[in-house]
């Protein structure tokens, strides 16, 4: 769901609620400027950004994996 920050301000309680079962983006001046989630969730789509990074059995370091991701960023 996506929803102005003024709009998020107004309604924080309903959309505290709503985090619940899906995520809220919040936009300012059209463009996302923040996203909540539940906090689990967070941890899948960090798992997620990673998937596709390293082959199986190559030489690639924590340090490269971590530069990798954050480039996709």
């Amino acid at each position: 769901m996506t929803v102005t920050a003024t709009e998020f301000k107004t309604n924080l309680g309903k959309y505290l609620d709503i985090i619940s079962d899906e995520d809220v983006l919040i936009t300012k001046n059209g463009k996302v400027i923040a996203q909540l989630s539940k906090p689990q969730l967070n941890k899948i789509a960090a798992i997620r950004s990673l998937i596709g990074i390293a082959d199986n059995g190559s030489d690639v370091s924590l340090d490269d994996i971590r530069a990798e991701r954050l480039k996709r960023q």
